[in-house]
């Protein structure tokens, strides 16, 4: 059985999550500059751990959707080998980071037993 189009009107917002280790912490902080400079976002805390689902040190990028066409691009281009995973918001937590995601880098396992599916 086919699955109903989901409406992208179902988005409300996205994150991009920017993993690092200790010895790349300074490259995502020169990109968390960067992106501060440019773009009207919501920076999240440095957690130099790994935190819910995210299996090791990572800030949040949160920005409305019609920032993506621009702020994207952008990581995409100046992520400086940093793994990023950018997912919407539509209020089903674990199909946002899983089967909505989209990854600059590697792949992480995250661990979705932590997220609820509303």
């Amino acid at each position: 059985m086919t699955q109903p189009a989901l409406e992208p009107t179902r988005i409300t917002a996205y994150h991009a999550h920017i993993y690092y280790d200790p010895a790349d912490r300074a490259r995502a902080a020169t990109l968390r500059e960067q992106v501060e400079a440019r773009f009207p976002v919501r920076m999240g805390r440095w957690h130099d751990a790994p935190v819910g689902p995210h299996p090791s040190a990572m800030y949040q990028i949160a920005f409305e959707a019609d920032q993506f066409p621009t702020l994207v691009p952008f990581l995409t281009l100046n992520r400086q080998g940093l793994t990023i995973l950018v997912h919407p918001e539509t209020g089903r937590a674990r199909d946002d980071h899983v089967l909505y995601a989209i990854w600059m880098g590697a792949v992480l396992e995250l661990n979705v037993t932590v997220l609820k599916q509303d």
